[in-house]
């Protein structure tokens, strides 16, 4: 008597996975299903699928009502799909599904990388060489990137080029307008001192990642290599400054916000300056430029305000992670921070 697949299912999974294994089984053939929810993140609920030999990542829409144009997975194939040919460094997709029946929601596989992800900015453990080292690899990637022509890879649809920022503070400013939670006191502020400095669009157009951190690479075993660019639900084609100022936002965090290494100096030797990091970044791209004020202001209005989404999501009851709700005060604190660098109280 041949023996049964069998399943092995570690946290909490929001779909039947007896469903999932038909699905692979008539894609793969028959084999034992090993499932395990990711923890971390707030977004598109995600799991490591093991299938056989196989060792792979699905992402998910969340169950449940979401904002128009929200969870785009979609989108985050579709972007895996052109720059996996081009040296960028990204998991290789290996199918979409569109069909919300089959597991409740759109959904995609992608091979899964074994590496090391970081998420504390400080890189605890460390030497000095290594946290100097991935620093660097982080900017180089960031700069390999936003080389890509989109129009070369079949992208140039992506989003709408030309005057990124002002479209997008007007998003992200009717998005914290149709909160349905507390206000957070001066954000609207930041926003309005955004909306009256935006910089004059210099035609700039890129495939900006939109959540471009430590936290979202993926690096080789051993040594300071990334391997693997991940959590692409926020990709667009957009101003590649956006992407910097967003990956500087450490530089003016505290580490009990959201991970940064604002005041922790003396721990943390090793670790590029953000004026060496943002050379190191212009070093390697062709179009130069300068990261201003703006740009990181941009980033922390821009992340407040997600930060608000989730909380709101949380209290709708359909967000990806279980802990959502406890980030509510994160939107706040975010806001004094961008409110310091406008007033200046911090050196740039």
């Amino acid at each position: 008597m041949q023996e049964q697949p069998e399943t092995v299912i570690a946290g909490p999974v929001d779909f039947d996975p007896a469903v999932l294994v038909t699905y692979l089984t008539g894609r793969f053939g028959a084999a034992n299903l090993s499932l395990e929810r990711i923890s971390g993140g707030q977004s598109n609920p995600t799991y490591f699928v093991g299938w056989g030999e196989r060792q792979m990542v699905l992402r998910k829409q969340p169950n449940g009502p979401i904002l128009r144009g929200a969870h785009a997975i979609d989108r985050e194939h579709r972007v895996l799909e052109a720059l996996a040919p081009t040296g960028v460094p990204v998991p290789v997709p290996l199918l979409y599904e569109r069909d919300a029946e089959i597991l409740g929601t759109p959904f995609y596989l992608m091979q899964r990388l074994q590496g090391r992800v970081f998420h504390d900015a400080a890189l605890p453990g460390m030497d000095i060489a290594e946290r100097h080292d991935i620093y660097m690899a982080m900017a180089d990637v960031m700069a390999k990137l936003h080389a890509v022509d989109p129009s070369s890879v079949g992208l140039g649809d992506f989003g709408r080029p030309g005057n990124y920022f002002e479209r997008q503070i007007a998003r992200w400013t009717s998005q914290l307008e149709q909160s349905t939670g507390d206000v957070v006191p001066h954000l609207a502020d930041v926003g309005k001192w955004l909306g009256e400095r935006v910089p004059a669009d210099d035609g700039r157009v890129a495939i900006a990642h939109g959540d471009y951190r430590l936290g979202n690479l993926i690096f080789h075993p051993d040594r300071a290599e990334v391997i693997g660019i991940l959590d692409w639900e926020l990709a667009t084609l957009g101003h590649p400054l956006a992407d910097l100022g967003y990956c500087c936002i450490p530089w003016h965090t505290t580490p009990d916000e959201y991970g940064g290494i604002l005041g922790m100096q003396s721990a943390t030797a090793g670790i590029p300056t953000q004026a060496e990091f943002t050379a190191r970044y212009f070093a390697q791209s062709a179009a130069g430029g300068r990261l201003d004020p703006f740009h990181v202001v941009f980033s922390l209005f821009r992340f407040a305000v997600i930060f608000i989404g989730v909380v709101d999501r949380a209290r709708a009851g359909n967000a990806a992670a279980a802990d959502a709700a406890k980030l509510a005060p994160m939107a706040a604190r975010l806001a004094v921070r961008a409110r310091e660098i406008i007033n200046g109280e911090r050196a740039w």
